[in-house]
């Protein structure tokens, strides 16, 4: 993680646009390497439980196994890909920032962005979304951001990972099926796309 390692003991204004650029470029490949690895878990996950309808009670069992071990390796993958797209919104939102670090040094925001932690920052960048936002829009996002308390902004949740963390809930508690579940998969899927 070498550029977030940078970073955590740089300021802004030292990261190279290059490094971002390819970064990002880095973590998209890998979004998307995993987004087709977790489809085809999926279409296995279905495969299977299709195998299992009519099959005799040993052959069920066995097919559950199957079926979860694929589902275990799919919320790996799942757990892996969150934590990519944070990083690539991150990289991504830096990107912008460096776009118009000009303007921004001119104004009281940068000391603010300056003097943040680099954690703080981080956490701030990863929650945002700047892209494609034209100057004005990031300089009231990233103001909206550092005028929030620290805690109060961890505290915020995103409205579509709370709606698949309850459903994954419901799911492994057998209040909702796995169908159920998918059709908010893809609600998801549709949100990303338009980020």
């Amino acid at each position: 993680m070498g550029l977030l390692d940078k970073l955590r003991r740089n300021p802004i204004e030292k990261l190279k646009l290059q490094e971002l650029r390819e970064e990002e470029m880095r973590l998209k490949n890998n979004i998307e390497r995993i987004r087709k690895e977790i489809n085809k878990i999926e279409k296995e996950k279905k495969a299977k439980f299709q195998e299992g309808i009519g099959a005799d009670l040993i052959k069920k069992k066995l097919i559950a196994q199957e079926i979860k071990q694929l589902d275990m390796e799919g919320k790996l993958k799942m757990k892996n890909f969150m934590a990519l797209h944070k990083q690539y919104m991150l990289v991504s939102n830096l990107l912008v920032v460096k776009k118009y670090e000009k303007e921004l040094k001119k104004t009281k925001l940068w000391e603010k962005l300056s003097k943040v932690s680099p954690e703080q920052l981080e956490t701030a960048l990863i929650k945002i979304n700047l892209a494609g936002k034209e100057y004005e829009e990031v300089l009231d996002s990233l103001n909206r951001v550092f005028e929030m308390e620290i805690a109060e902004f961890e505290a915020t949740e995103d409205e579509v990972e709370k709606q698949l963390l309850e459903a994954w809930s419901s799911v492994e508690a057998g209040t909702m099926d796995v169908e159920d579940a998918e059709k908010m998969l893809s609600i998801e899927r549709s949100f990303e796309k338009e980020d």
